[in-house]
């Protein structure tokens, strides 16, 4: 039985749990079960610095590459991070619009954030400069560490052989937290379980509503994405017919679709765009880049998912909020793509960059195999668009 059947279980145990025990028992859940959600949670936070920082600073290394082939490099970057961009601003519209989180209550959500005055732009940009590395990290100040670790990343890369041992350090930091993310994801089940049950128990049935909005949402979200966006693409830059194309990389999105897996997808998705005329110097350089740092459907996750959390709290996030929330999703995707369990992670890390509790995540995670499909399906469909446009810039054609 695989993690996501396993935490799916546990979510739906810790509906009926909660069911079961009903107002009168939120007392007990509170004291009894709930403690083993708060254990789970403290777990990632502790998990989420280092492991955001190491992978950060491998995945800027292995982009190393990039400046030998230069052009090809930044066109691809260009669009990777611009459609990520785009698509976490298009969940943060869905969420506004569907409000999925509205009329739910966590416990200890009566007491509300008080929305502060958004600070002026330009102090936003210098906030995202750390002047004090370590302070940033001891507050888990996620765009200040983001920003740290490409700069670390980029220093590696200029200064090459000599700071192998520099890379080697990062290189086993990130490889043992992807192994301690392993060891907390074992338990998720327990900690969803955990977590959910005293929500179900204070709220009764009415918490399944918003999930079902979350759902479609993310679906939604995913369709208009790859449709509106990736059909636009196509059409004015790349000069090929949105609809010939999806029926090309059809293949491919149903391998996606089932396994939830860029990198399983891999093999199909180069076979579908070299039939579309993409030569295989171009298709073996962008696609592999793409499953590690392109997230399109993940971002859009972050920004419905984000919205979903802070009204639950009743909380109103600022523009300044919301410009937070699009600059850690796009950043944070060179990083955290190749990381297991990916979704939640960056998830975590997005509400903890505005201050959002994380205790939301709980009420997602156990959807989270039913998010993934649509996620990793416009993942690589995002990969194969931008190999066919940057093969027909390069005139790189098979």
């Amino acid at each position: 039985m695989n993690l996501s059947t396993k935490i799916l279980i546990g979510l739906g145990l810790g509906v009926l749990a909660g069911l079961g025990l009903g107002s009168e028992g939120v007392p007990f859940a509170k004291a009894w079960i709930a403690p083993f959600g708060a254990i789970f949670l403290n777990l990632i936070k502790m998990i989420i610095v280092p492991l955001v920082f190491a992978s950060l600073i491998i995945g800027v290394c292995g982009l190393g590459d990039i400046k030998k082939i230069g052009r090809i490099g930044t066109k691809t970057l260009a669009f990777y991070l611009g459609t990520t961009a785009f698509a976490i601003v298009l969940g943060l519209a869905l969420g506004t619009i569907f409000q999925p989180g509205l009329g739910l209550s966590m416990p200890g959500a009566e007491v509300k954030t008080a929305a502060k005055a958004a600070p002026p732009l330009m102090k936003v940009i210098v906030d995202i400069f750390p002047s004090n590395p370590m302070d940033a990290m001891l507050k888990a100040n996620m765009l200040q560490i983001i920003v740290f670790a490409l700069f670390i990343g980029g220093g590696i890369a200029v200064v090459g052989e000599k700071a192998k041992t520099v890379y080697n350090f990062f290189d086993g930091l990130a490889e043992t937290c992807y192994a301690i993310v392993g060891m907390i994801m074992t338990i998720a089940p327990l900690g969803v379980f955990a977590l959910i049950a005293p929500v179900v128990a204070a709220n009764g049935p009415s918490v399944l509503l918003p999930l079902l909005k979350v759902i479609i949402c993310v679906y939604l979200g995913c369709l208009l994405h790859a449709v509106v966006v990736y059909g636009s693409l196509l059409k004015f830059v790349g000069g090929y017919s949105p609809i010939k194309f999806f029926k090309n990389v059809l293949p491919a999105q149903l391998v996606a679709f089932s396994t939830c897996s860029s990198s399983a997808t891999l093999p199909v998705s180069m076979e579908c765009v070299q039939k579309m005329g993409v030569s295989k110097e171009i298709s073996s350089f962008v696609l592999p880049l793409g499953a590690t740092i392109n997230m399109d459907g993940t971002a859009l996750y972050q920004g419905v998912c984000a919205l979903f959390v802070a009204q639950i709290y009743g909380i109103d996030l600022t523009s300044a909020q919301m410009m937070t929330i699009i600059l850690t999703g796009t950043l944070a995707s060179i990083g955290t793509a190749g990381v297991p369990g990916a979704g939640l992670i960056m998830l975590t890390m997005v509400l903890q960059s505005v201050g959002l509790p994380l205790e939301g995540v709980a009420l997602v995670a156990g959807i989270d195999r039913v998010l993934d499909m649509p996620r990793t399906t416009v993942n690589i469909t995002g990969d194969a668009v931008v190999a066919y446009l940057v093969g027909k810039s390069e005139g790189k054609k098979a």
